[in-house]
This record gives structure tokens, C-alpha cells and sequence, in this order.
């Protein structure tokens, strides 16, 4: 796989209002953009630190993966995110290498990105997202 860099890492919060201070205040980061994934269910907040991003990730739907992780793990770590040149030969590896995936093809995610995840089973238990710029269709 060509990764190139982490791209960002993904925390599943109950709520990003509450959770801004933090970020803003104690640790002196700027959210730049906060934005709704409907098809994810998902609200997500991003600062910089870097050339790394970090994702808050707060569920819209008691039935979202964000929510059920949330239920189920609590608020903390979600995935990690690495940027490659192409999602699919990525993907493409993977599934030679046996890693069993969640996404066979690239779907849009935040910030416009094209994004593909990992099974953690098959991952040393970490969700891992592929992403790349997304292609403007």
C-alpha cells in the first residue's frame, strides 16, 4: 500500500459543542469546518495539527455506527485515517492480502474526501480509513 501520511484520526464524541473547549480552549486548536454526512449519520468537526487532522465524530441517529460505538466502547478513539494516492488499488492490496474489508469501493466521506474502511478484525483491532481527495462527479 502507498500511504503517505495519516490523514487524520477519528473520535467518536457524544456531542461537538461540548467537546469545542477542549480542543479550542485547552488545547489551542481551530475547528475549520464542521459539516453533516446524512448517509453516515454522522456531524464531523475537523482541526489541524500538522499536516494531521483530527475528525470529532458525533452521531445524528441513535442508530449511526458513531452512536453504537459510543453505547458500546464510549467516547475516545474511533479509527485512524491514512491517505493514499488511490482508495481502490488500496483497497485493492488489502483484499490480496486477505484483510477482510468493509467497503469494496470508495465512498464519498467529510471534507469531500473519497473514503473506504478496513474490518478491524483483520486490522490488530483498529478501524482503519483509507481516503484520498474525492473525484467531483
Amino acid at each position: 500500500m502507498d500511504i503517505t501520511h495519516i490523514e487524520h484520526l477519528g473520535i467518536a464524541v457524544k456531542s461537538i459543542e461540548q467537546s469545542l473547549p477542549y480542543y479550542e480552549e485547552v488545547l489551542g486548536l481551530k475547528c475549520y469546518n464542521i459539516e453533516e454526512v446524512a448517509d453516515q449519520k454522522v456531524k464531523t468537526a475537523f482541526f489541524k495539527v500538522g499536516q494531521t487532522k483530527i475528525e470529532l465524530l458525533e452521531p445524528t441517529s441513535e442508530d449511526s455506527t458513531i452512536a453504537k460505538f459510543i453505547e458500546k466502547k464510549g467516547e475516545g478513539i474511533h479509527h485512524i485515517a491514512f491517505a493514499v494516492p488511490s482508495v481502490q488499488a488500496a483497497l485493492d492490496k488489502a483484499a490480496e492480502k486477505g484483510v477482510q474489508l468493509i467497503d469494496k469501493a470508495p465512498r464519498p466521506g467529510a471534507e469531500g474526501m473519497d473514503i473506504a474502511f478496513l474490518h478491524p478484525k483483520s486490522t490488530c483491532s483498529v478501524l482503519t480509513e483509507l481516503c484520498m481527495p474525492g473525484s467531483k462527479k
